[in-house]
């Protein structure tokens, strides 16, 4: 038995860090999307017990550094599961990018083991599950557009945003979120005003959008690695709608609606950057 799930990348239209709380994690206030670029993951039942893991990119690990391997652990452990897994991943979202990879590879694990172990778990419950493993994978249990608050893993499901391009750049270089967060002076950052876009959201207004577009990492990486602000000043130079750095980067995305410009954007940052992609907006949860 098999089962087939999709894993879509996520990308931060807005990201405020308010406090650093007594437990050492910082206090977030995020509005996320999913977008069309997504691993795709096959889950094979097995009947010893044991979880495999394979992959087609060596950067992939196939042990417990994997977060699909922990999610499919945690399950087997919570629910005294008897039964084993094989994991094949195909990854397409770039690694170490700040779009959410291996959280949505976790998050399409606890989906499909589901399923495939007959758990009948709601998908709040496997979003609990989630928050277990890592700060984004609450979220990416659920998908779509949302508002998430502590760690991450405190959802508010929001409308699906107008469908726009989405055009991102990840330059060739690795970036530490556990030190973006230690240089973030808490007291300099200029916060983003997370209820306006929320309410650009819900009213579908694209150019609301764009204006409140904000990310208060995007300064302290910008400042760390020059070719992530180069790729951001090239973006806006070409015409994009709107410009930000996604998570604690290095990807940068652009917004742009119209297909002349979006072709425009992409073929002038294909020669500058190796890793360009020109997908949708997804924005659709894992409800329906």
């Amino acid at each position: 038995m098999k089962v087939f799930v999709k894993a879509p990348a996520k990308i931060n239209l807005s990201l405020d860090v308010l406090y650093k709380r007594d437990d050492g994690y910082h206090e977030l206030e995020m509005v996320m999307t999913t977008i069309d670029l997504a691993d795709r993951l096959e889950l094979t039942l097995l009947e010893e017990s044991e979880i495999r893991i394979s992959s087609q990119s060596r950067y992939v690990p196939d042990d417990e550094r994997n977060l699909a391997f922990q999610a499919a652990k945690l399950l087997k452990q919570k629910f005294q599961v008897e039964k084993g897994v094989e994991i094949s991943i195909e990854k397409n979202i770039p690694v170490a990018a700040g779009l959410a990879g291996g959280s949505s590879d976790a998050a399409a694990t606890l989906r499909g083991l589901n399923k495939l172990w007959g758990l009948s778990l709601s998908i709040e419950e496997l979003a609990e599950i989630g928050a277990e493993i890592g700060s984004d994978v609450s979220f990416c249990v659920y998908g779509g557009t949302a508002l998430a608050k502590g760690r991450g893993e405190k959802i508010k499901l929001l409308p699906t945003p107008p469908s726009c391009w989405v055009i991102l750049a990840k330059p060739p270089i690795g970036v530490s979120t556990t030190e973006v967060y230690n240089k973030l002076n808490l007291n300099e950052i200029s916060h983003p005003n997370t209820n306006l876009m929320v309410q650009a959201i819900k009213e579908k207004n694209y150019q609301a959008i764009c204006n409140n577009l904000n990310n208060v990492l995007e300064n302290v990486t910008l400042s760390e690695y020059p070719e992530v602000k180069q790729i951001k000043e090239h973006m806006e130079k070409f015409g994009a709608d709107g410009v930000l750095m996604s998570g604690s980067g290095p990807t940068v995305f652009a917004l742009i609606q119209h297909d002349s410009r979006k072709e425009r954007v992409y073929n002038s940052l294909k020669g500058f950057c190796r890793q360009v992609f020109a997908v949708r907006l997804l924005g659709t949860n894992h409800l329906s």
